[in-house]
């Protein structure tokens, strides 16, 4: 039995907390949210639910990131307004025309909450619409409450290189590693301070989280974040394998192991495999495996390909393994492997707002290449961790 008693959780959400006891900051204000289907309580009330019965508070908006308000739609499905049909509430899009609440759609609105579980990732979209909010709330002048949620990877671990000034996108809104060991309230926070952005942001922290702590130590539900984000095993690896998104491989979506799977027609899993484990990268292993995907890249073709398997998780280092499984593709089929092009004309290629750079683009096939990134990357992690200390709030 945990502290706080039989069946409750070791770990309180923001949310939680404002289910329980509501918040002075609201007390009269009308309310906009900003969620998808992981603002959930540990008795499975929606973040929508406890702001829509707040007593004191009206909900007057809800606004939707990508994939939607309750978690309907795929990857890079642009969608448009709507009304929620259990609350009445306008529904406005944060992923079409509009990437971030405008006049209009705050003209009904006294304060913002933010209520969204995010990976700790710079690539995953949230944190960016987090931004986003952030300028769109100082602009317009409504405060910003943030209910937060544990790093389901904890918070000690940093990886990756920083973003690069210039290539700031949907997928990295600031310079920010790869992985960032914060929090989603933390990272507001953070960003709000050095970008230097002046909203009147807070937090609703939590209760009873420890940076050590990985999602299933929090008694947590676990709420796909994403519908390519099914379990915690995927998101252990998805900070390496989603690199593969900027390639003509497929990074598993389609299959029923997204990004633990990668894989091509063309691609000898296992000579891929034995490569791979020749690196000796520490908790990983790698084994050959066949996959059909059913959309996305290679839909309806036969891949073969390798299914990463994390065997020991404390000791495993995503992004690290991400580029050396990038390196190890490149230099074992270079007449097949390929960079996707850009989406559109005067676009920058896919893999270049991954990377937050041109660098593993250009350099990532030759083994100086890799050596290099690697060391330079980790240099930037290590200036990450001292630049974050101010903001840590557990």
């Amino acid at each position: 039995m945990n502290e706080r008693g039989s069946g409750m959780p070791p770990v309180v959400t923001g949310l939680e907390r404002l289910a329980r006891g509501g918040d002075s900051r609201l007390a009269g204000a009308r309310v906009g949210l900003v969620t998808n289907p992981t603002g959930i309580t540990s008795d499975f009330r929606t973040a929508v639910d406890v702001c829509a019965g707040l007593a004191g508070a009206r909900l007057t908006a809800l606004f939707a990131c990508e994939h939607g308000l309750y978690g309907e739609r795929q990857a890079g499905d642009r969608f448009e307004d709507g009304v929620d049909a259990a609350t009445g509430a306008p529904v406005y899009s944060l992923y079409g025309p509009r990437k971030a609440p405008d006049a209009a759609t705050l003209a009904d609105v006294d304060v913002v909450l933010f209520d969204i579980q995010d990976l700790g990732m710079r690539f995953y979209t949230y944190g960016s619409t987090l931004v986003y909010v952030l300028r769109a709330c100082a602009e317009h002048g409504k405060p910003l409450l943030v209910l937060d949620r544990p790093n389901p990877l904890g918070g000690e671990v940093v990886e990756g290189g920083l973003l690069a000034p210039g290539f700031e996108s949907m997928v990295g809104a600031w310079p920010m590693p790869v992985r960032t060991g914060l929090t989603i309230g933390e990272t507001a926070l953070m960003a709000n301070a050095v970008l230097g952005i002046g909203c009147d942001v807070d937090l609703v922290p939590m209760e009873g989280w420890t940076r050590g702590m990985e999602y299933p130590e929090t008694g947590l539900p676990w709420v796909l974040p994403s519908p390519n984000i099914p379990t915690i095993d995927t998101a252990r690896v998805y900070a390496g394998t989603c690199f593969f998104e900027g390639t003509c491989l497929s990074e598993g979506r389609g299959t029923t192991r997204p990004f633990e799977w990668i894989g091509a027609p063309w691609v000898d899993g296992r000579r891929l495999a034995d490569a791979m484990n020749a690196h000796g990268l520490p908790g990983v292993r790698f084994h050959p495996s066949y996959a059909t995907p059913t959309f996305s890249k290679h839909a309806g073709a036969l891949c073969g390909g390798v299914r990463l398997f994390v065997t020991e998780p404390a000791r495993f280092e995503a992004v690290r393994t991400g580029l050396t499984l990038l390196h190890t593709v490149a230099r074992l089929f270079p007449d097949d492997f390929a960079w996707l092009p850009p989406f559109k004309a005067g676009m920058r290629p896919f893999i270049d707002s991954l990377t937050g750079g041109e660098d593993v683009r250009l350099s990532i096939a030759s083994e100086a290449g890799l050596a290099r990134i690697l060391d330079d990357w980790a240099q930037d992690a290590d200036d990450w961790r001292a630049r974050r200390k101010p903001f840590l709030q557990y």
